[in-house]
C-alpha cells in the first residue's frame, strides 16, 4: 500500500489583480508557487516580468472578465487585491459596483466556473472596505464567497508591524470547511492588533453569514527602526534636492505647529527626517510633516492622494524631495535585488497600489500553511 497526496500536495496559487508581484515576493518566501497570474495593465506586467523571468508562461495581461475559468490550473489558493478606489476614502466612494472595484466579480465569475475551486481564497482591500455603502460593500462580498462555498474570517493588518509605512488593510480569508468554526468568542479573544473598533462592528453586524474563525497569534511588536533606514543616501548636491525658493514655499505652507516643529529639528546636531504631504484645508493649501518616524500609506495620484515628500533638518539646514521609487520599494519590504522601471510614473504606481510583502509572509506562515497543511492532511488518497 502506498501513499499519494492530491493535487494539492504544492502548495499552488493563482494571484489576481497581480500588479508588480508583491504578492508573490510574499508566499513564494513561505514555500508557496505561484502557477498563474492576471493583471489588466501591461506597465505592471512589465515590472513583475523583469523580476520574474518566468512570467511570460503564466501571467496573462487581461480583462479579468475576458478569462475563461476553464484556463487556470487547479490550484489551492486563489488571491484577489481587487481594486481600491470605489471604496477608498481617498477615492471616489462608488462601491462593490464601481467602475474600478467591480472588478471583483470577475474574480467570482472565475471561481464560479471552475470545476475545482481553490479550497483557499484571500482577499485584501483598503479599510474603507468596512464601511463603503453603510457597511453593505462588505457584507454583499462575504454573501458571494458563502454562496460559492467558502466560509470566512477576516482581520486587519497594519503594514507598521513590519516596516516604517502605516498602512493599515483588511485581509479576508474564505475556506471550505465542512465544519466551519461560528463561535464568535475566537474573534473577540483576538489580539487587539489584528482589529479595529469598524471591523469588530461589521463582524458583530453580520453574523448571520457564514464564518470561519481561525486562532490567528497576534503580531508581533511594530519595529523599532524609522524612515531613516530606507532612504537613498542622496547627496546634497543632488538636482532631487528642491531648491530654496521652493522650500521657503513649503514652509510658508506649514501651520505654525509644524514651523516651529521643522525648527526645532533644523537646531539639532544630526539629521532628523520626516515624511511630507500637500492637503487642502479651509481653502488653503497645506504642507503637513507626520511626526512619528513612518511613511505614511503609499498612494497613487490616481488613488485622489500627492506623492509623498521627504523632509531632512537637522546642522542648520532643512531639506527637501519627492521620495524616490526604490524608498517606495523599501516600504513596501521588497527586496534592493527587484528592478525597478526607469519610467517614474509606472514605478511608483506600481510599488503604491501593492501589498507590503512581509504582511503576506506573516499571513503564509501563521494562517494560509497551517490551513494548506490541514487540507492535505485530510486530502490524503490511499492507493492499494
Amino acid at each position: 500500500m502506498s501513499e499519494s497526496i492530491s493535487p494539492y500536495e504544492t502548495f499552488t496559487c493563482a494571484e489576481y489583480f497581480a500588479g508588480i508581484g508583491l504578492v508573490r515576493l510574499g508566499l513564494e518566501q513561505a514555500g508557496w508557487k505561484i502557477v498563474f497570474s492576471n493583471d489588466w495593465a501591461y506597465s505592471k506586467y512589465e515590472m513583475y516580468s523583469a523580476h520574474f523571468k518566468d512570467a511570460i508562461e503564466y501571467y496573462k495581461v487581461q480583462d479579468i472578465f475576458s478569462i475563461c475559468p476553464t484556463d487556470i490550473p487547479n490550484t489551492l489558493l486563489a488571491t484577489a487585491s481587487f481594486p481600491c478606489i470605489d471604496l477608498s476614502l481617498a477615492g471616489n466612494l462608488g462601491g462593490i459596483t464601481g467602475q474600478h472595484s467591480s472588478a471583483f466579480w470577475g474574480f467570482t465569475h472565475i471561481l464560479d466556473g471552475q470545476v475545482n475551486k481553490p479550497k483557499l481564497v484571500m482577499l485584501e482591500n483598503v479599510v474603507g472596505w468596512l464601511t463603503s455603502n453603510g457597511g453593505q460593500d462588505f457584507r454583499i462580498v462575504i454573501q458571494e464567497l458563502n454562496r460559492l462555498g467558502y466560509a470566512c474570517d477576516v482581520f486587519a493588518i497594519d503594514a507598521s508591524h513590519f516596516v516604517p509605512q502605516s498602512r493599515p488593510r483588511i485581509f479576508m480569508v474564505g475556506v471550505q470547511a465542512s465544519e466551519p468554526n461560528q463561535d464568535i468568542l475566537v474573534f473577540s479573544k483576538r489580539s487587539s492588533s489584528l482589529k479595529r473598533k469598524a471591523l469588530e462592528k461589521v463582524v458583530i453586524a453580520n453574523l448571520d453569514l457564514q464564518w470561519h474563525f481561525l486562532e490567528i497569534p497576534a503580531l508581533p511588536k511594530k519595529i523599532k527602526f524609522d524612515l531613516s533606514f530606507v532612504l537613498e543616501n542622496i547627496p546634497d548636491n543632488d538636482d532631487r534636492w528642491w531648491s530654496e525658493d521652493e522650500v521657503k514655499r513649503h514652509l510658508n505652507m506649514m501651520s505654525s505647529f509644524n514651523l516651529a516643529y521643522i525648527e526645532s529639528l533644523k537646531n539639532l546636531l544630526f539629521y532628523s527626517y520626516c515624511p511630507m504631504y500637500r492637503r487642502v484645508r479651509e481653502g488653503k493649501q497645506r504642507a503637513e510633516l507626520r511626526k512619528d518616524g513612518l511613511a505614511g500609506c503609499l498612494r497613487t495620484a490616481r488613488g485622489g492622494s500627492s506623492r509623498q515628500m521627504l523632509v531632512k533638518a537637522g546642522q542648520g539646514t532643512i531639506k527637501m524631495r519627492l521620495m524616490t521609487p526604490r524608498e517606495y520599494a523599501r516600504l513596501q519590504g521588497v527586496p534592493d535585488d527587484y528592478p525597478i522601471s526607469l519610467q517614474l510614473n509606472q514605478a511608483l504606481t506600481g510599488f503604491g497600489d501593492a501589498v507590503c510583502v512581509p504582511v503576506i509572509v506573516w499571513i503564509a506562515e501563521n494562517i494560509l500553511n497551517p490551513l494548506a497543511i490541514s487540507l492535505r492532511e485530510n486530502n490524503l488518497v490511499v492507493h492499494h
